[in-house]
């Protein structure tokens, strides 16, 4: 007797379909078209998850950056600073205090500069 996959095969192709929803031209509506879309949609996916992690770490040194530029340093003195000064804070925390809160952002420059005399 011969297996027939008639129920499971059509599960399947709803599966990829249902993903596939919302994508452009054929790509929402046509079975081969929609599986090979998710295969590069996959990929994609994976790609930005790692870029994603670069581009913060991008977006938080330019604003320590600029914060310590307005403090009358470059960022790598800022930074060799705060490390010689024993002040252990990584750069997602250092940015968000030098955007929300530059009065702190100042005293950890002046604590850096004070540390490298």
């Amino acid at each position: 007797m011969r297996i027939k996959r008639a129920v499971n095969a059509l599960k399947k192709r709803r599966k990829i379909m249902k993903q596939a929803k919302g994508y452009y031209a054929g790509k929402h509506a046509l079975y081969r078209v929609a599986k090979q879309q998710l295969l590069k949609s996959g990929y994609y996916a994976y790609v930005g998850r790692k870029q994603k992690k670069r581009d913060f770490r991008k977006l938080w040194i330019a604003r320590i950056n600029a914060g310590a530029r307005l403090n009358g340093m470059s960022y790598s003195t800022l930074m060799h600073g705060l490390k010689v000064a024993g002040i252990d804070l990584n750069r997602k925390v250092l940015s968000e205090i030098a955007v929300s809160d530059p009065k702190s952002f100042t005293a950890l420059c002046e604590s850096a500069k004070k540390a490298l005399q």
